[in-house]
């Protein structure tokens, strides 16, 4: 907790995002399986960025669009979270918060999901795969929000370079 924030009310959840406008390309490519970020266009730049914003934040340029992300990534850093009595993650107790290195340049926030505390490593080939909210409907569309979320990586098929996304599965996860 931030010593300047109030705790959050009980029962309120934390874990949703702000689903606007803006962000609608994002959470609707998200339910079909495929990560997007935001890219530069500014002569002298080109970089991609995440999270999501309407201007470069390392130019500053409002030339942006967005750019279908690989879904590969690499694990920069982890924390496994232990205690978290916020609605809904104390339900999921222990979970693996984590930071990526995209394929394509950004640094991510994320979680790791379906491997154990043991087999982390820096480093370590990662795919997206995207897990449902469950009873989160943004009003403007109505559609279930999935937030990506990051596994291993299978091993590379020969002359595959990069991960198949597959309908979800019954834990809720697009793989």
């Amino acid at each position: 907790m931030h010593a300047n924030r109030p705790p959050a009310p009980a029962g309120q959840r934390t874990d949703v995002p702000e689903a606007d406008a803006f962000t609608r390309p994002y959470w609707e490519a998200a339910g079909r399986g495929r990560l997007l970020l935001r890219r530069c266009r500014a002569a002298g730049c080109g970089r991609a960025h995440h999270y999501p914003r309407e201007f470069c934040p390392r130019c500053w340029s409002e030339d942006v669009v967005w750019e279908a992300a690989s879904g590969r990534a690499v694990l920069y850093t982890w924390s496994v979270v232990h205690v978290n009595d916020l609605p809904p993650f104390s339900g999921r107790l222990p979970y693996t918060a984590a930071v990526v290195d995209l394929a394509e340049g950004p640094r991510m926030m994320t979680e790791i999901v379906g491997c154990e505390e043991g087999a982390l490593r820096i480093g370590m080939p990662l795919a997206v795969s995207f897990r449902k909210l469950e009873g989160v409907l943004p009003e403007e569309w109505q559609a279930p929000l999935f937030v990506p979320v990051f596994r291993p990586a299978p091993p590379p098929a020969q002359g595959q370079s990069s991960p198949v996304v597959q309908p979800p599965s019954a834990d809720g996860l697009r793989r």
